[in-house]
């Protein structure tokens, strides 16, 4: 029997607004880049077969990751979103390779490790949804849940559906809880990580697709995917994961990363 055979593509820009040259940024002695593509490059799993390579649109990026590693191309059209330049590698780099599913790791991931790929894989292929993604627990109804920079999912524990992804505080707990043992059993939410899995064709027809009103209100391209009709599926981790938005979180990495070692 054939293995099946799954494309880890990792966008990484230069010119970030927030966080200029963020795929250089070093974590302890590290470039964030080279971690996430190490990390991803460390995938294995019986019956798979796992291939990892950056997209960058710079010179410097490029080079630095030729450095340590063959497994990079250069996307450099002026595209509006990440999913779009993952979809132009595709086509130009490794459309006729026979991949099964393409999964889209951002470049500012560096503690998604190996296992939550492989595992988002065999349930995606699992699976007949046409999209899968990544979903951490979360217990607390504190200042997270309300940061809407952190996207939260309602989704189904029984199938796996994801129904919505929002910035909002969603679900919305009508009734006060009084500690009951019942209530607090169901008292958590979950955390969207920003991680895709693509069957090839949905990547495709999610990319010729225009924006559309939930996805412009929210600014979450997976909102296109669902108004669209594509199905999208997620599962639960249970790693530490933080994605570097600003300089600041490069000091959370390193917290996190102390306290594995």
């Amino acid at each position: 029997m054939s293995k099946k055979r799954i494309l880890i593509l990792i966008p990484a820009r230069y010119a970030s607004t927030r966080f200029p040259g963020k795929p250089l940024a070093k974590i302890h002695g590290i470039s964030m880049i080279q971690r996430v593509l190490e990390n991803c490059s460390k995938a294995q799993s019986v019956g798979f077969e796992f291939e990892a390579f950056v997209v960058t649109d710079d010179q410097k990026v490029e080079e630095h990751i030729q450095s340590f590693s063959p497994n990079v191309v250069r996307v450099d059209d002026d595209v509006p979103t990440g999913t779009q330049r993952i979809e132009l590698a595709f086509k130009r780099f490794f459309k006729d390779k026979n991949f099964d599913l393409i999964i889209n790791v951002q470049g500012d991931e560096p503690l998604l490790g190996a296992r939550d790929i492989e595992k988002l894989a065999q349930f995606h292929l699992n699976s007949s949804f046409h999209i899968a993604t990544l979903v951490k627990k979360q217990l607390k109804f504190d200042q997270v849940f309300h940061d809407y920079n952190k996207v939260k999912v309602v989704m189904s524990e029984i199938s796996g559906a994801a129904f919505y992804f929002s910035r909002a505080a969603i679900p919305h707990r009508r009734d006060s809880h009084q500690n009951r043992a019942e209530d607090l059993a169901l008292d958590y939410w979950f955390l969207h990580i920003g991680v895709y899995s693509f069957r090839p064709d949905s990547l495709l027809q999610l990319t010729c697709g225009s924006e559309t009103r939930l996805e412009h209100l929210e600014k979450l391209e997976q909102l296109r995917a669902l108004e669209m009709g594509l199905t999208i599926g997620a599962i639960q981790i249970e790693s530490d994961v933080i994605g570097v938005d600003r300089l600041e979180d490069i000091l959370k990495v390193e917290e996190v990363l102390n306290g594995r070692q």
